[in-house]
């Protein structure tokens, strides 16, 4: 691939942003290459200035930020110094963008097709009609099935994955060459977001376009990209070809983001982490942006800033200790007290001991009305509707044990964990917890007593804290409000001491939770659900928002905390690398029942559900560099009007006539339960 006229080049950038107490320096010097019909990934944790880079080369700083320095060329034309008005006309046309989420992206007010057809008319100057034929091309062209009738629908009628699909397309309706997609794909499913890397891979090389991806995935970025840059503290400190970077990083930040990750393929009992977070803007170290973090550093690391040197191969690293870091970092990172605590003495057993149940749920079903209001219903000649969302679950959750729930968006993951723990009633089916009935219990006077022994951690940590209250007060209100503590001397060393169990320091107290990072958020949150020493811990996603080094820091911590107070948790996820990686057993969802289930080792060796199968192929991985996934095709089904026969029937490639008519019934096969009519294959 030659490099000589690349589409996206980008010289020693500097952005700024003036402070009254200063100004803070958001990009140090970021230079990159991307050439026509390549995809140039760009990684780190949050704070690195991924984000800062996309936004500058689109010409979208939010203000105060401003370019200071550097330049920024498109197919040999330097554009950031341009006018707003001719900026705008290089956005679409020149540049296309796809932004994390395509809900914010998209005009609620408008449908699809006035939002394409606009942005079409605006840069290719078509009539209506050639512009509606040529939005329900590219409409076709992105995957989306009966584009002639979906193209008059609103962005809230289509699924999540179809939307950035919509956003994918409108990015591409001016034909721009270079597109730059900023975490397109963090908030999606494995299934979905293997069909939208595919998307974006064969507009890549059907189009020859150049592709900026942002993400912190390394999964997304080995299988989708042909070249990396490993961004810190706002500067490159690696770049090169992504397999070279990802099997032998040279750099320790690389080093270490790779060793954090779990892999769906190994079994790990304890992820390695990066100590400490991203430094912030107005506190940047001397020298080296990573040595308070970085097991080698040294005086040198401390005092200069070390520039990034070409050592060879199209293969760049800026560390004063290249050698030793290209020598060492592979063992350093797999054993090095400084990234990898020693591994916690929690093991998932393999002998065949019984454990009591702490959670016994039989037979769950939850049920919700969406009909029309009455009289809609009346004049319309309606009929009620009913969305049936858990359909007959049957679990047992051992104590001192973690069960996880994993499945597509929509499969009634969520709903599950607001029924056990009492945020919702089911429709019928009960939970039983320690062997009493849990909802007729939360109605009865022993209300408080059993809320004290269950607690719910959040997907979002911003959003379930109060940003007004200090984390002290967050912290302290479950002990207030179960009457733990008789003193206020009592209550600030209470909440001293659970901060400091999950990690923080009890001067954090008077914090807000502004003044945290994403990691630091979710720890909070831990050590409010922690106040009441519960028992039984329901986890929706506590780390899909999070950085792989924070990922790793977080789920070391549910370990630790788990062999320290024997907790018993329910882990809901779609990432089936971190349900490998910290559960004991497993299950499997799709459209509200249970398909799968049974001990995570042997689902995880020898899954027999084709629905389980498709989701680990899905699964990015950091070990096969350009692999090509084979996604679920399709999407969930409506579950207002769910498939006859079993759910899965219409994606399944193992589909027969007696999918489609017969509801497979529950088999045992190799110590696993599995609803498939065909659980040893055709």
């Amino acid at each position: 691939m030659t490099m000589s006229l690349p589409i996206l080049e980008v010289k020693d950038l500097v952005v700024e942003f003036p402070q009254r107490r200063g100004i803070l320096r958001a990009l140090d010097g970021v230079s990159l290459r991307v050439g026509p019909g390549e995809i140039l990934g760009l990684v780190g944790e949050s704070g690195a200035g991924k984000s800062m880079t996309g936004s500058a080369v689109i010409g979208l700083l939010d203000p105060p930020g401003r370019i200071t320095s550097g330049e920024v060329w498109v197919r040999g034309r330097r554009i950031d110094g341009l006018a707003e008005a001719e900026m705008c006309q290089v956005r679409g046309k020149e540049i296309g963008a796809v932004f994390q989420d395509p809900l914010t992206a998209l005009n609620p007010l408008y449908t699809v097709g006035q939002q394409l057809i606009e942005t079409i008319q605006t840069h290719l100057g078509l009539s209506a009609t050639q512009a509606r034929q040529e939005a329900i091309a590219l409409l076709v062209e992105t995957g989306i099935p009966a584009a002639e009738q979906r193209i008059d629908q609103y962005p809230h009628q289509f699924s999540g994955g179809m939307r950035q699909r919509v956003v994918i397309a409108l990015a591409l309706c001016a034909r721009p060459q270079l597109v730059v997609a900023d975490e397109p794909t963090t908030a999606l499913d494995v299934s979905i977001q293997a069909q939208i890397i595919g998307l974006l891979k064969r507009v890549c090389k059907e189009r020859g376009a150049a592709v900026l991806l942002i993400t912190h995935d390394m999964g997304v970025i080995a299988e989708t990209c042909d070249r990396v840059a490993v961004m810190y503290s706002g500067r490159v400190v690696e770049e090169g070809p992504v397999a070279q970077v990802i099997q032998a990083p040279r750099h320790p930040y690389t080093a270490g983001l790779m060793a954090a990750i779990p892999d769906i393929d190994q079994e790990t009992h304890r992820l390695a982490h990066i100590p400490g977070s991203m430094p912030r803007l107005d506190a940047l170290p001397l020298g080296c942006g990573f040595h308070p973090r970085c097991a080698f550093a040294d005086d040198q690391c401390r005092s200069g800033r070390p520039p990034l040197t070409d050592l060879g191969g199209r293969t760049a690293a800026a560390c004063w200790h290249l050698d030793a870091t290209g020598q060492q970092s592979k063992p350093a990172f797999a054993g090095s007290q400084s990234f990898m605590v020693t591994p916690a003495s929690r093991v998932a057993a393999d002998s065949p001991e019984v454990l009591a149940p702490l959670v016994e749920v039989r037979g769950l079903s939850r049920t919700f009305d969406v009909s029309d209001p009455w009289l809609s219903r009346m004049l319309s000649g309606g009929k009620r509707r009913h969305l049936r969302a858990v359909q007959e679950v049957s679990l047992s959750i051992p104590k001192g044990k973690t069960f996880a729930l994993v499945g597509e968006s929509g499969c009634g993951k969520s709903t599950m964990a607001r029924m056990l723990v009492g945020l919702d009633h089911p429709t019928q089916g009960e939970v039983r917890f320690d062997g009493e009935p849990l909802h007729s219990a939360l109605a009865s006077a022993q209300s408080m007593a059993l809320r004290q022994r269950l607690q719910m951690i959040f997907q979002d940590p911003f959003a379930s804290l109060n940003p007004r209250w200090t984390v002290g007060d967050i912290v302290a209100e479950p002990l207030l409000e179960h009457r733990l503590v008789g003193s206020r001397a009592e209550l600030s060393a209470q909440v001293g001491d659970l901060l400091t169990s999950v990690g923080l320091a009890a001067k954090d107290q008077q914090k807000y939770p502004h003044q945290f990072s994403g990691g630091q958020r979710q720890r909070i949150s831990i050590a409010r659900a922690l106040a009441t020493r519960p028992e039984f811990l329901v986890c929706d996603e506590p780390t899909s928002a999070l950085d792989v080094s924070v990922q790793a820091q977080v789920l070391n911590l549910m370990q630790d905390l788990q062999r320290d107070r024997g907790l018993t948790y329910l882990f809901i996820s779609h990432n089936l690398a971190i349900v490998r990686h910290l559960s004991d057993e497993v299950a499997v969802m799709y459209l509200g029942r249970i398909v799968e289930k049974g001990p995570t080792k042997k689902i995880f060796a020898a899954p027999r559900h084709p629905y389980t199968r498709l989701l680990m192929d899905a699964i990015p991985r950091t070990s096969g560099t350009n692999r090509d996934r084979a996604p679920i095709q399709g999407e969930v089904p409506n579950p207002l009007a769910p498939p006859s026969g079993c759910a899965f029937h219409p994606r399944c490639p193992r589909a027969t006539e007696i999918c489609a008519t017969v509801d497979p019934e529950v088999k045992v096969v190799g110590g696993v339960e599995v609803a498939c009519h065909w659980p040893h294959g055709l």
